[in-house]
């Protein structure tokens, strides 16, 4: 099997990898649950990890790329008018970290001129580490990745997540019709399923409720694993990017009609 050597990486990855290990230094410390715990505007939690990894991520990248723009799920955006600008959710699955599941993970992604060109994916405390850059494949713990090859509907295998917006639309039929064809459906969530997905142990990820810094990451390693990724108007990942489509070519190109126009 075909392994990366991580001293041949690009100054942005090897920054962007520097980055997710103090992110993981400090989540791991906390994950016990010695922290504290308040509620932002939208009433989700944020804790001092979230703040704490945050503040390390753009040290150590701001450090390296002051004339970066910066744009973190805890501190907002910088330098809007950059033509690099770092996507960060330093503990993405906030909720489950509360509550100590160990699907939480850290996602750092690099945007250039409005395209997703680099994504780390740090699921710390499941080993996962992903991470992809355009045009140099996916790759899991220094292993490639590839999405499966798997075109019939009925050996899929399926993972949903947050389904708000689509189970108040009339897609929610379509999207019952999706599952009930395919071999299998769960709910693996946050990172995870983008994982299997590019690893080939699953064939496609659907979400109707997400934010650009959630998946941004996610978004390049399944590509360049070979899948397709866009929301579910079949539009690529932008800033605006509140749903996903993610699967092997054939089976995106499927279920993309059943899927699109319900959701923004």
């Amino acid at each position: 099997m075909e392994t990366f050597d991580v001293t041949t990486a690009s100054e942005y990855l090897k920054a962007a990898l520097d980055a997710a290990q103090a992110a993981a230094d400090i989540s791991s410390s906390y994950y016990a649950g010695n922290f504290t715990v308040s509620t932002k505007a939208d009433k989700t939690p944020v804790t001092q990890a979230d703040v704490e990894c945050e503040q390390a991520i753009r040290q150590v990248i701001l450090e390296r790329f002051p004339e970066h723009g910066f744009y973190g799920e805890e501190t907002g955006r910088t330098r809007e008018t950059a033509d690099y600008l770092w996507l960060v959710d330093p503990i993405d699955g906030t909720k489950g970290f509360v509550r100590q599941y160990p699907f939480f993970s850290t996602q750092i992604a690099l945007m250039h001129a409005n395209e997703i060109i680099l994504g780390v994916s740090s699921g710390t405390m499941m080993n996962e580490l992903a991470w992809a850059e355009k045009g140099l494949g996916a790759w899991l713990n220094g292993k490639r990745l590839a999405v499966s090859d798997i075109d019939d509907p009925e050996r899929a295998a399926i993972s949903t997540g947050n389904l708000a917006s689509i189970a108040r639309s009339e897609g929610w039929a379509n999207l019952g019709s999706i599952l009930a064809t395919a071999d299998r459906t769960r709910g693996y969530g946050d990172f995870y399923h983008y994982h299997l997905l590019a690893a080939g142990k699953i064939e496609a990820v659907i979400e109707s409720d997400v934010n650009i810094l959630d998946i941004a990451a996610l978004s390049v390693i399944v590509s360049e694993a070979g899948g397709v990724f866009t929301d579910l108007n079949g539009s690529g990942p932008n800033l605006e990017t509140r749903s996903v489509l993610a699967a092997n070519a054939p089976l995106h190109e499927h279920y993309l009609p059943l899927l699109r126009g319900f959701v923004p």
